[in-house]
């Protein structure tokens, strides 16, 4: 329990002197001594520096040893991988981003371990400093098999234990969540539900999704599907067998749908979804209609929720969610629906909220099995974007 109280500290307040360790943990200083000994010689912590006291009188301070360990993030999407390595504290100190393997399964579970190893071999540091990592990947993840299904982009994963090849692979732990419940994490450690108990994060992209925090934890359900809000019943005939594969409510207002729809209300010109917000500059009224319909038909689906599980606030990201001229649309429509309406906000970490989550549950895990700590520590930096990334979509 000392260890574990000594180290919180150091992560949350370092560099920091032993005669302050001893005021904030409680312990004596001879105890907090010998614990600071202890970490020392084990190379997680090291003096920075040290601090003047009253009468000339100075102190040793002390921080994290940030190169002992690393752990890495992975968003696993449809067409790219994003990988990011950090160190104990949660600095990204490198990652990268390729497109996804087509062949899918087994192949994309080679893929990451490559692209993982190519980064530790970037900065300098063994493998064996990897602990532990954390990949978010759309669909369903069953814990019992190690499979993830309802991934219809990424084929071959429902067929094997994902799990287990990606530690065989890289020989460290794994630790495997749906992709919108990573970035729910994100933003509940760096976003806009920091300090939050309860809150939605909804992504709309090419599909649709949720993770759901409740009491400061993510709600994964009975089979890991909480959160599935593409087959909501919402938006089109929930009996229409068309809407099997990727459910009612994204064949009404994924990316594919927001583009017919566009084609039929008379609109041309555009090619994706970033063509038709483009088009809004030129007060083409056909792209204004597609977002009103696609912004009403997502509030109906936000006051499910609402109704349903009540949460503080639903914030909106993906790369057609987080735009500002939809959320704009749908903060207006919600302020229509209750006297008091629902808070709605944007992503504060965009396109970065999952790879910020995955950072965050594998340092978790890490410092738990290292010292015994089980809260993400808030005051980890947050990773940078990368210049690639800056006015993506």
């Amino acid at each position: 329990m000392s260890v574990r109280s000594v180290i919180e500290a150091v992560l949350h307040r370092g560099p920091i002197s032993r005669a302050e360790l001893a005021r904030i943990t409680g312990l004596s200083k001879q105890t907090t001594s010998e614990v600071v000994r202890a970490l020392e010689e084990s190379g997680f912590v090291r003096v920075q520096g040290q601090t003047q006291g009253a009468v000339g009188r100075s102190a040793l301070t002390y921080e994290m040893q940030r190169d002992v360990a690393f752990v890495a993030g992975v968003d696993l999407g449809g067409t790219k991988i994003h990988v990011a390595v950090a160190n104990i504290v949660g600095d990204v100190v490198t990652e990268i981003v390729e497109p996804t393997d087509r062949r899918g399964g087994v192949h994309v579970v080679g893929q990451i371990a490559a692209m993982i190893d190519r980064l530790m071999q970037e900065i300098g540091v063994p493998r064996s400093a990897l602990r532990c990592v954390a990949l978010g990947s759309p669909g369903v993840f069953d814990a019992r098999s190690g499979s993830i299904s309802i991934a219809p982009n990424i084929p071959g994963l429902d067929a094997f234990n994902v799990a287990e090849a990606l530690e065989k692979a890289l020989r460290c732990k794994a630790i495997i969540e749906n992709d919108v419940n990573l970035a729910a994490k994100g933003e509940h450690w760096r976003g806009c539900g920091a300090g939050r108990q309860s809150f939605a994060f909804v992504a709309l992209g090419t599909g649709i999704g949720m993770g759901l925090v409740v009491n400061g934890q993510i709600v994964s359900g009975a089979h890991g599907a909480a959160g599935e809000i593409a087959y909501l019943p919402i938006g089109g005939d929930p009996f229409d067998s068309r809407g099997n594969r990727f459910g009612v409510l994204e064949t009404a207002i994924g990316s594919a749908a927001i583009l017919d729809r566009y084609v039929g209300l008379g609109g041309a010109g555009a090619t994706n979804v970033r063509d038709l917000f483009d088009r809004l500059k030129d007060n083409d009224a056909a792209a204004a209609t597609t977002l009103d319909e696609t912004a009403r038909i997502l509030c109906v689906a936000l006051m499910a929720i609402r109704a349903i599980v009540d949460p503080e606030l639903v914030v909106l990201g993906g790369s057609i969610g987080a735009r500002v001229e939809l959320v704009e649309r749908v903060q207006a429509l919600a302020t229509r629906h209750m006297p008091a309406p629902l808070r709605i906000e944007r992503s504060a970490l965009g396109s970065r909220a999952a790879i910020v989550g995955a950072i965050g549950i594998a340092l978790t895990a890490l410092h738990d099995s290292l010292f015994g700590l089980t809260g993400l520590q808030g005051d980890f930096a947050l990773p940078a974007a990368p210049a690639a990334a800056q006015g993506a979509v």
